[in-house]
């Protein structure tokens, strides 16, 4: 009988032991979260930091991003399951909408982190997984935003010609929840238009063809002036009814608009909670096998047996879907839509969140979405206004430096952690399995193999006895 081999070991085990929770990382956690959590909130309520003028803005950007590093700690520290459920569930719906009541800027910057995390993961999807890579993925968000930046705001009366419709605002603000539906529908349908064309293309060529297409959508909002008002865009578009939970706004003495974005930032949390659940049963489900199989390789995939044309409209449509609703989300939001919300950069924006967190990991791309959201919106503001009471002159300003530092990053990343911050097991083996070393009895310098262990060179094989064979080199150096 042959032996059983050994299991894959070292740097190659793709599943190491779970390793168990320890009191001490319990404890460091909750310490952790209070300590941020108080800090945070005293910043943003006490009088105290007036004294420091600009650099005010800057402490409380570093306060909120140790406060959100709370939610990094509780994924990756070895404490039980149910302190990181209560500490991730303090931080989202208790802390941060006390803050937000304090700072509407923070709860502003919490929502907008909430929406670009919720596109990188539908940008994940096809991306990540399904390998094909886009960059016309704003299309999809910009179809969702103007779906219901029309029907709900006057600009639906101005279109049809009716002055009632467009005196009354638009269709009622109830009409949101169809439209989250609506919103879903409708990108996948945008989505698999876009897909069709591009089916049989890959790399470089896919890219260019969806940068294409995103463009489309974009001059279209631009040119199609009776339906979307062109440059100027759409205004006055209406946020959801809530009277249901008017009471808390009168409890807690909360003007409207600080209610309705509380109440978007809760939405969108159980919205990111679908799309994650969605993400995972995708994932480990047959279409996701064949979405990764695809990556790895579309010819052996095909051979295979794996539906090349279903898979990738299934990807595109999928991932379009997750923008559409944020799209719905993000008009509600903001109440005004312009077609300069989804340029090319916007689509390059969201890939960067995913590429810097890593492909194909579900917290990975999240954390990407937190990193280039506050690195954009609010540390390089922060940190402008800050040395701008130090008298630096304005070519040194940070804030105008933005795409340069976001470059810099992304090219250390790309050199140093290609697999990005927190990567899956697959990713990393596959970037990382030249860099395995050999084994530490062997002299040779030969490729490493499944197990751990350098493999005969070229110039050496093994016998059938199990021993070293001379090389037909070795054996006749001239040849004959």
């Amino acid at each position: 009988m042959t032996a059983a081999k050994p299991p894959l070991s070292g740097p190659l085990r793709p599943n190491g032991p779970r390793a168990s929770s320890t009191p001490q990382a319990t404890l460091t956690l909750i310490l952790y979260a209070l300590l941020t959590s108080g800090l945070l909130l005293w910043a943003v309520s006490s009088e105290v930091l007036d004294f420091t003028k600009n650099f005010k803005s800057l402490i409380v950007s570093l306060l909120f991003v140790a406060f959100l590093g709370t939610l990094f700690f509780a994924y990756r520290f070895k404490a039980a399951p149910w302190s990181k459920i209560l500490v991730a569930a303090a931080i989202l719906l208790g802390v941060m909408p006390v803050a937000g009541v304090a700072s509407s800027f923070l709860l502003e910057l919490g929502l907008q982190i909430a929406i670009y995390s919720a596109l990188a993961l539908g940008l994940n999807i096809v991306v990540g997984l399904a390998g094909l890579l886009d960059l016309g993925y704003v299309a999809f968000f910009a179809a969702g935003a103007y779906l219901w930046a029309i029907y709900g705001s006057p600009q639906i009366g101005k279109f049809l010609g009716n002055p009632a419709l467009e005196a009354a605002g638009g269709l009622p603000g109830s009409y949101f929840w169809l439209f989250l539906f609506l919103g879903i529908a409708v990108a996948a349908l945008v989505g698999v238009l876009i897909g069709l064309p591009v089916l049989r293309l890959k790399g470089d060529y896919l890219a260019i063809v969806t940068l294409g297409l995103g463009e489309v959508i974009r001059v279209l909002a631009n040119n199609l002036t009776p339906l979307t008002n062109g440059p100027i865009g759409i205004i006055d578009i209406q946020r959801p009814p809530i009277p249901w939970i008017d009471p808390i706004r009168t409890a807690f003495n909360l003007s409207p608009s600080q209610f309705g974005l509380l109440f978007l930032y809760v939405l969108v949390l159980v919205v990111i909670g679908v799309i994650i659940l969605v993400n995972i049963r995708l994932e480990n489900s047959r279409i996701g096998r064949a979405w990764i199989a695809i990556r790895e390789d579309e010819i052996a995939a095909q051979a295979m047996g794996v539906p090349l044309v279903r898979s990738k409209i299934i990807a595109f449509a999928t991932g379009a879907s997750f923008a559409g609703v944020m799209g719905v989300i993000y008009a509600a939001k903001q109440l005004s839509i312009t077609p300069e919300s989804f340029t090319f950069f916007a689509s390059i924006g969201v890939l960067s969140m995913v590429i810097l967190g890593g492909m194909g990991s579900i917290p990975g791309v999240i954390l990407g979405a937190a990193v280039v959201t506050l690195l954009n919106l609010d540390i390089l503001a922060a940190l402008s206004e800050a040395l701008s009471s130090l008298g630096l002159p304005s070519e040194l300003d940070p804030a105008k430096y933005q795409r340069f530092f976001f470059g810099l990053i992304l090219l250390l990343m790309m050199i140093f952690r290609p697999e990005g911050l927190l990567p899956t097991t697959r990713r990393k083996l596959e970037l990382h399995l030249d860099d395995t070393p050999n084994d530490p009895g062997d002299s040779g310098s030969g490729d490493i193999g499944i197990l751990g262990k350098s493999e005969p060179s070229s110039l050496e094989t093994t016998g059938r006895l199990g021993k070293t064979a001379p090389s037909s080199t070795r054996d006749n150096p001239g040849g004959n």
